[in-house]
């Protein structure tokens, strides 16, 4: 099992290489990675709309990063309306399927619920949102219509939520739009980098369908800025740009023996498992994962349900650090993950498998915030075992700085408008400053399409 203090650093040599698909038979698995968390059934949905109190300056409202007017929403619930609750969802938020899914709703909306405050269950947000927008998008509905055509052309780089919420707003003003994704599906994180069971049943391609069928927004596949398209040649062909790529990037650990077997990155692994079926997918037997936000969060309680039998997480922080909600690590605590807290890794430890030379374990070293609140060594240091490790310590732009408008931080620098530093191309979601969440990354393309488009038709 995990290491302790004290383990010599050359005592993690058991295991080594074990790493292999199929551990759990068919079945286990289909309940494994089914819906996290079931829908409501219609009399629960009606049930829970009728706790809401219907507030008229609402909190939660305040709260949710796209606006979406939810008493509304939820008083149309209340009365059998569920068309008119999944347009209200979705003028605000074109992804508000899977923003109910995967929307830390409880330090969002939820959290500033009446109820909370005064100390009650708040009311389930997310989960009636769901049940509006399933209820419409199972049932074929269409919603919106395109105006007239324009004449004006818009290059949309990324097809995640930021890019399709653009494109889509855009396409609604007549606008035609070509998106520009590097992978072979649409959909950015909601297909590539969540968790199985968080978006499950191709639900992440059902909505990029819904997303695209209003028309007039065309994708064009494997193409990457910088290597198969140039800034300068969008801005020449077309009317406006909207830069909506994320973060492709993945950062190192900066340790020797990064690329030796069983080392990967936790982003790439969470992928495969969205994309393979899950008994094709190889997981080790001792897992070990480096960093601390959900795709840490997502990446470990995965592979316990893969079937590695000892996974370990080990942030460099304490708990109150971490990116991932309090929420989303009492999850993964729950399916037998352990969160390990103040390490820091210094090294792989390489042993001999039968792939060659393959990770054994991880030396860490123990950390304490110094007096200005950086982190310290204690000197302490000890071992896990380990036969794969996933390393989850953040995304970076992938693009060539010669590529992409003026950058702080890593991050495109926007206005509120999101515009960027040349005047007409604008960006957002996780390319530029802010919380990296499916959300924002909406809200950002809607407010770009709303400066896009005022700028093509002079204000009007």
């Amino acid at each position: 099992m995990g290491g302790t203090m004290g383990e010599p650093a050359g005592g993690a040599t058991a295991g080594i290489g074990d790493i292999q698909a199929g551990r759990l038979d068919a079945a286990t698995l289909a309940a494994n990675f089914a819906d996290a968390h079931p829908p409501l059934t219609p009399a629960q949905a009606v049930v829970e709309a009728n706790r809401c109190y219907f507030c008229h300056d609402a909190p939660c409202v305040e709260a949710c990063p796209t606006g979406i007017d939810i008493p509304g929403f939820i008083r149309k619930i209340s009365t059998g309306n569920l068309r008119g609750s999944a347009q209200t969802i979705l003028e605000a938020n074109i992804f508000g399927g899977s923003c109910a899914r995967v929307c830390p709703t409880e330090e969002l909306c939820e959290h500033a619920c009446v109820h909370t405050a005064q100390e009650s269950k708040p009311i389930q947000i997310g989960a009636l949102q769901r049940h509006s927008v399933d209820w419409l998008m199972q049932r074929g509905i269409t919603l919106f219509t395109r105006a007239a055509p324009t004449g004006r052309r818009v290059a949309v780089v990324g097809a995640g939520p930021a890019g399709l919420a653009c494109a889509h707003a855009l396409a609604r003003h007549g606008h035609d739009v070509t998106v520009f994704e590097a992978r072979p599906k649409p959909g950015g994180l909601n297909e590539y980098g969540i968790a199985a069971y968080k978006v499950p049943d191709e639900f992440a391609q059902r909505e990029a369908a819904f997303i695209l069928s209003i028309g007039g927004i065309g994708i064009e596949y494997g193409k990457v800025l910088g290597r198969d398209i140039a800034l300068d040649s969008l801005r020449r062909d077309f009317d406006a740009v909207f830069l909506g790529m994320g973060q492709a990037g993945v950062r190192a650990l900066g340790l020797a023996g990064e690329s030796m077997h069983g080392v990967r990155d936790a982003i790439d692994f969470i992928a495969e498992l969205r994309q393979a079926p899950k008994g094709h997918v190889a997981v080790g037997r001792r897992v070990v994962v480096i960093g601390g936000g959900n795709t840490a969060i997502d990446a470990a309680t995965q592979a316990r349900l893969l079937g590695a039998e000892d996974v370990t997480i080990v942030y460099r922080r304490g708990p109150e650090h971490m990116a991932a909600t309090d929420k989303e690590q009492a999850w993964a605590q729950t399916h037998d993950v352990r969160i390990r807290h103040w390490a820091a890794p210094v090294r792989l430890i390489p042993g001999v498998g039968a792939r060659g030379e393959s990770v054994a374990g991880v030396e860490f070293a123990r950390t304490v915030l110094d007096a200005a609140g950086g982190l310290a060594l204690t000197g302490e240091q000890f071992v896990l075992r380990a036969d794969m490790v996933l390393k989850a310590i953040g995304q970076s732009l992938a693009a060539d700085a010669a590529a992409i408008p003026a950058v702080r931080g890593g991050r495109i620098v926007v206005d509120a408008d999101r515009r960027t530093s040349l005047p007409d191309v604008y960006a957002g979601g996780d390319c530029v400053a802010g919380a990296d969440l499916t959300v924002v990354a909406v809200q950002d393309g809607k407010l770009a399409a709303a400066a896009i488009h005022r700028q093509l038709t002079g204000g009007l």
